[in-house]
């Protein structure tokens, strides 16, 4: 790995360490001007930068931000296909700060999540952003989940998550008057914030300090530039050429790719591996109707199922009063389905020629199938729900919104949990990164 592409994968890790009304159109610096780096005139529908960010979600805005803010002499777009910033991955989620508590210790993801939480409470404070630290239980309801809990509970000390405590039906009690349980694990500085407009922060504070944004821009392709003595001297000193499915393109020295659903094909794009590849789960919340949101007060989780990276159903406030439930997690046919019926034929059929997701559910089936039945019936939910909060009827609920997350997984069908970062082989490895981030 070059010392250039260690450099921005250092940027890029402490942006995701500080994680962790809409923007449309060309959004350049406070002066509304791309900042140019060489004199001299340059066709419309090009610019050159020193680094270009693909992908205006937060890892995206985030690593954007951070590169500007430590590197101000270096100029830096982003660049995203929608119309307006954070609109998938981090515009559909249930908005927790998590506290570092479930990741393995000494992997990436830990050390970032615990560090990240801090700095997210921190920022929110400065930017004047709403949001609750009101903290979690992970309950367990029979005597078989005590062992995995308090396994949870050392693995939470190993990285160095503050607060922690074992506490007793009588306390848990306390803290969530109609929740049971034998045992839980409190998580007080688990909170709670709009992602989405933490994001538009990041951005907002990125363009403050010199930094373009260019949206509607869905990226083609990504390759070296052919030297031409047609071209100016400025144009070969930006050998990365990124065109979009306009025509349009983009030249610039390095590349960092935060494209979350698409990390995959971003990679391909630019000939690098497409392992990991993504495979979207879809989260479907349902809604606890607001005369019954004095059930819950904070976040009550489940002991998670250690096979899996997903948490289970829990109980989630929100920061505008409501309670999600939620979620499940069922194959998405459509990379951005967010609805039942969504369906994508080449999404499809990556999933079903893909082996290693093959050979998940296969070793898996009962988990999936259990999941769809789920996803189906709203009855089999609230048994699940009831487990925690019994006062809760199916006529206390009514089907939310959805989340579609971007797992990654390896070619032997096993789930990927920790960040997996690429650089590529040959001239181009030598100019761009491609982080894994792995929700």
């Amino acid at each position: 790995m070059v010392a250039a592409l260690r450099y921005l994968g250092g940027s890029c890790r402490q942006a995701l360490g500080g994680f962790l009304g809409g923007f449309s159109g060309w959004f350049g610096p406070a002066s509304g001007r791309p900042r140019p780096l060489c004199a001299g005139s340059r066709r419309a529908s090009t610019s050159s930068f020193d680094i270009v960010i693909v992908g205006g979600g937060i890892v995206g805005l985030a690593s954007a931000r951070a590169l500007t803010l430590r590197h101000p002499q270096l100029s830096i777009g982003v660049l995203e296909k929608e119309k307006d910033l954070a609109v998938h991955q981090t515009g559909h989620n249930s908005g927790v700060i998590h506290s570092g508590i479930y990741y393995k210790p000494e992997s990436l993801k830990a050390k970032l999540c615990v560090k990240g939480s801090a700095l997210i409470y921190e920022y929110c404070k400065q930017k004047g952003i709403p949001y609750k630290q009101c903290g979690k239980l992970i309950v367990a309801v029979d005597q078989e989940e005590i062992p995995k809990l308090q396994a949870l509970y050392e693995r939470g000390l190993q990285n160095g998550v503050q607060g922690l405590r074992l506490i007793r039906q009588e306390d848990i009690k306390k803290m969530e008057p109609y929740c049971r349980g034998l045992m839980a694990i409190d998580c007080p500085y688990t909170g709670i914030v709009d992602y989405r407009q933490v994001a538009l922060s990041f951005a907002q504070d990125f363009q403050e300090a010199g930094g373009s944004i260019l949206t509607s821009f869905e990226v083609e392709s990504i390759g070296m530039a052919k030297e031409s003595v047609s071209e100016s001297k400025e144009e070969n000193e930006f050998p990365v050429v990124i065109k979009n499915t306009k025509g349009e393109e983009i030249r610039c020295h390095y590349v960092v790719t935060c494209a979350g659903l698409y990390s995959d094909r971003i990679s391909e794009l630019s000939g690098c591996s497409r392992h990991p590849t993504i495979v979207p789960f879809r989260g479907d919340y349902l809604l606890l109707k607001p005369e019954k949101s004095y059930l819950v007060k904070g976040n009550i989780y489940p002991v998670p199922d250690s096979r899996f990276p997903f948490l289970g159903i829990h109980f989630t406030p929100r920061m505008d009063g409501s309670i999600w439930l939620g979620p499940n997690a069922v194959l998405a046919f459509k990379r951005e389905g967010y609805k039942f019926f969504d369906f994508s034929a080449r999404d499809f059929m990556e999933i079903i020629t893909n082996s290693g997701l093959i050979k998940l559910v296969l070793q898996n089936f009962s988990y999936s199938v259990s999941e769809m039945y789920k996803a189906c019936f709203l009855a089999v939910t609230v048994k699940n729900l009831q487990k925690f909060v019994p006062e809760i009827t199916i006529n206390d609920i009514q089907r939310g919104p959805a989340g579609v997350r971007a797992q990654a997984m390896d070619r032997d069908g096993s789930l990927i949990e920790d960040f997996v970062f690429d650089g590529g082989v040959g001239a181009i490895g030598n100019h761009i990164l491609h982080p894994w981030v792995i929700a």
